[in-house]
């Protein structure tokens, strides 16, 4: 046998053994086309989703598209996942697994089969496109040469063992070809990831429209209360700033540091205070507010990155008052108590307004017979006005003179205010008046009736509640008032002890507020005295006003303007005559 007959005998075993090793690997090996590892095509799109309603569902779940040549019928594949990281906050054993939901199927020659399993069990149906959700699925050929495409959605199972935190989630997706046989190919990965975003209510960034600061003298402030203190340096806080800050949610997860700078004084903590500071914030919590020894209005600023707020006040004066000005807010007192009978507005040197302790005292023995004791008695500070408040006891019938002082006692005083004189009023009402605070209202302008009880002579009493100062049915009007308008038909009335400006309150009178008729004339009311009044005072009891009528106002301005229209046409053809006569005299 020649060398070469040899060498092609040993060439066609080989060829022949080859052939029978491929023959021997087909069963083993899904008839998907394309070389190992590459058979089929994987496209993923993320997913997003919400710790808030529904914990994931087809508008914020991942897809997945898998494409691959079939070239048996019977050739399939599976999708399965597994996790492959997780948000800091939780851990890998109670990460919530990824499901799949049937979205379409495409193919080129033939139909395509899904079906899948839940929890290890196999189903052999199609799956339910509306509701089934799986662990796994499959796709099957229908046909040889066949493309089995399917799109499905990748979302996160929702159940109370397992744990979803906001964050990122990332599984690995394995799709696995497979034959009729069982064998398996080569499987394919390819990841995706599902972002959870965190809920509103737990945003950590502080919300301008929701977040709050107040400056006040007490923890816990709800609004702001004005804050006049002590300049004299001390570690006690003269004040407080109540901070709270939320999210857009109005939840209170948010955390921000918190800037305080202020122009007098200083503010912070007990530990970490000065005229500017950066403050950790845990809570809703309240920073203090401190006096270093200077004296003067400041300026307080706050803030965080996200937020800025109103900027606030504070007052810090000094020890000593350098002008008090007393005046009488109570005409008529009473005998006993009467609070905030006298007024008293304080500077210190700085022109800051005093919030020192004031007191009050009887200028003389005699006095003290009408208004209390020559020995000072303590005024109370009014933060909201500024101002020193004083008590004076009424003793008995006349006027006294009285001064306030900035020390507890006369000797030790270094400012006294000017003298002012309190009436003690003991007379018993003897009669009623009534009255509007204008004489003229236009159409719906709003209205004051003042009830005022008076003495014999005509003079107002001090505050006190009347009853029955009226006969049944009150004060009764000849038109309708408009408007929300106050009821004025009670027979008893409260009067007030001091004048306001603000509420339109005046000493000595109760006040109902109405509102004028929408049409023009005199409104009048009408009251009787009732049987708290002596005999000569229960009688009927008037007061008048007018309203203008628009109408009326507008015919008016007509005619008027109807009249000087006629005197400018007379003037007119007076000059117009003048002019003509002139120029005949020119040609003669």
């Amino acid at each position: 046998m020649s060398t070469t007959t040899n060498f092609k005998r040993i060439a066609l075993v080989a060829v022949a053994a080859l052939g029978m090793g491929v023959l021997s690997s087909v069963p083993s090996q899904a008839a998907f086309s394309g070389t190992a590892g590459s058979q089929l095509t994987i496209t993923v799109a993320n997913g997003t989703g919400s710790l808030t309603g529904s914990a994931s569902d087809s508008t914020t779940a991942g897809t997945v598209t898998v494409n691959g040549l079939a070239l048996l019928s019977t050739d399939s594949y599976t999708v399965t996942a597994a996790i492959k990281s997780v948000p800091a906050t939780t851990t890998l054993a109670v990460a919530p697994e990824l499901l799949f939901t049937l979205v379409d199927t495409t193919s080129s020659t033939s139909n395509v089969t899904v079906t899948g399993n839940n929890a290890g069990a196999i189903h052999n149906t199609a799956m339910n496109t509306s509701s089934d959700s799986r662990t796994t699925v499959s796709a099957k050929a229908g046909a040889d040469n066949s493309y089995v495409v399917s799109k499905f959605y990748a979302f996160q199972e929702s159940t109370t063992a397992k744990t979803r935190v906001a964050g990122t989630y990332t599984y690995t997706l394995i799709v696995t070809p497979r034959t009729a046989a069982g064998g398996a190919g080569t499987a394919q990965t390819a990841d995706i990831t599902i972002t959870i975003a965190a809920a509103a209510s737990d945003s950590l960034v502080a919300s301008a429209a929701t977040s709050t600061a107040y400056i006040s003298t007490a923890t816990g402030a709800t609004s702001d209360v004005p804050v006049s203190a002590l300049a004299t340096a001390s570690d006690t806080p003269r004040g407080y700033i109540r901070v709270t800050l939320l999210n857009a949610a109005s939840g209170t997860a948010a955390r921000e540091s918190v800037t305080i700078t202020t122009t007098v004084g200083s503010v912070g903590t007990a530990e970490n205070r000065g005229r500017s500071v950066v403050l950790k914030y845990t809570g809703a919590v309240d920073y203090n507010i401190y006096s270093d020894g200077t004296a003067g209005t400041g300026t307080i600023t706050i803030s965080t990155p996200s937020v800025s707020f109103a900027s606030k006040s504070v007052s810090f004066y000094a020890a000593a008052a350098k002008t008090l000005t007393a005046t009488v807010a109570h005409p008529n007192l009473k005998v006993g108590a009467n609070d905030g009978a006298v007024r008293v507005t304080g500077l210190d040197a700085n022109s800051v307004a005093w919030a020192g302790t004031a007191y009050i005292y009887a200028s003389t023995a005699a006095d003290a017979l009408i208004a209390g004791s020559t020995t000072p008695v303590a005024c109370s500070w009014n933060p909201t006005f500024s101002r020193h408040d004083c008590p004076v006891t009424g003793v008995s019938a006349g006027t006294a003179k009285m001064k306030v002082i900035d020390a507890a006692t006369v000797a030790a005083a270094t400012a006294t205010s000017n003298e002012i004189s309190v009436v003690v009023n003991t007379n018993s009402v003897a009669k009623v008046a009534i009255s509007f605070d204008k004489a003229t209202y236009a159409p719906n302008e709003r209205m004051r009736i003042y009830v005022t009880p008076q003495d014999a002579s005509g003079k107002a009493l001090p505050a006190a509640t009347f009853s029955n100062i009226f006969a049944a049915g009150g004060i009764t009007a000849n038109a309708g008032f408009s408007g929300s308008s106050d009821t004025t038909t009670p027979v008893a009335v409260t009067t007030a002890a001091a004048d306001s400006a603000a509420t339109g309150a005046k000493a000595g009178s109760a006040m109902y507020t109405v509102y004028a008729p929408a049409a023009g004339g005199t409104v009048t009311i009408s009251a009787t005295g009732g049987t708290s009044l002596p005999l000569a005072g229960q009688v009927a009891v008037t007061a008048s006003a007018t309203v203008t009528d628009s109408g009326a106002a507008a015919l008016a301005a007509v005619n008027a303007l109807a009249t000087t229209v006629a005197s400018l046409k007379t003037l007119i053809t007076t000059l117009t005559n003048l002019v003509l006569k002139i120029q005949k005299k020119v040609k003669a």
